[in-house]
């Protein structure tokens, strides 16, 4: 199977299962996993190392078959070089759109509690801002500001961004961009769909899945909707005609 893969992809398929099986060995995951960028345990290189860690067998699995199905053929297209720029700026892409969001939406209301406590630690504060923010301990039972600092940096930590999910959508993207009248399976249907209706049926679920982000649901949706959304600014910014259908 290998041996059918373009040079790139099969590299990056090595790469991402290679660190998979040897983060059980001391490999630094949660090192190269994306944190929010106000949070102490940023670093800059993580907009792009967080793409090669994965968490589960199944998201590393879900991954590469992506990259395994649509990944060869644009490589072919457009050469070694310009598919893997392409795959790194829809990675780092998603990656720039998922920490926006948490900066405006999902952190905001945490952040401004903490600003208001820190203003004005009376006890009443303290007490409250513990029953609705706390996620550790207070050493000796002690809610200080101390501890306010060191939950919200507990909080912010929270939730690091891993996989290349973002950069296969980004690929996804482009596949239905190209070939917009080509036709696949969507399992378990057994039923041919055109990916210009594939692909926009998995961006709408995804957008609404963000919006919704019921309890318990892990998964980076805007994340993924970034890696779309910078695969067609790239597609344009390349002027890819779309007057070829196949």
């Amino acid at each position: 199977m290998l041996q059918n893969l373009t040079p790139t992809v099969r590299t990056l398929l090595l790469i991402n299962v290679g660190l998979y099986l040897i983060k059980g060995f001391g490999f630094p995951q949660e090192l190269l996993s994306l944190h929010y960028f106000g949070a102490s345990d940023f670093r800059f290189f993580q907009v792009v190392s967080y793409m090669f860690v994965h968490a589960s067998f199944m998201h590393l699995l879900g991954n590469m078959f992506g990259l395994y199905m649509f990944g060869s053929l644009l490589e072919r297209i457009w050469g070694a070089q310009r598919f893997l720029f392409f795959y790194f700026f829809c990675g780092i892409g998603a990656g720039l759109l998922y920490m926006g969001i948490q900066h405006f939406i999902d952190f905001a209301e945490i952040r401004r509690a903490t600003e208001l406590v820190l203003s004005n630690p009376n006890s009443d504060n303290l007490i409250d801002y513990a029953q609705h923010y706390g996620v550790i301990s207070a050493p000796g039972g002690q809610i200080n500001i101390n501890w306010v600092i060191s939950n919200y940096e507990a909080l912010i930590n929270m939730g690091a961004l891993g996989g290349a999910s973002g950069a296969i959508f980004g690929i996804i993207m482009a596949f239905g961009y190209l070939f917009p009248n080509s036709e696949m399976f969507l399992f378990p249907f057994p039923i041919p769909i055109k990916a210009k209706y594939f692909v926009t049926f998995y961006g709408l679920y995804e957008l609404y899945a963000g919006i919704q982000q019921s309890q318990g649901d892990n998964v980076a949706h805007f994340a993924h909707i970034g890696g779309m959304i910078f695969a067609v600014v790239l597609l344009k910014v390349w002027k890819t005609h779309r007057n070829n259908f196949y």
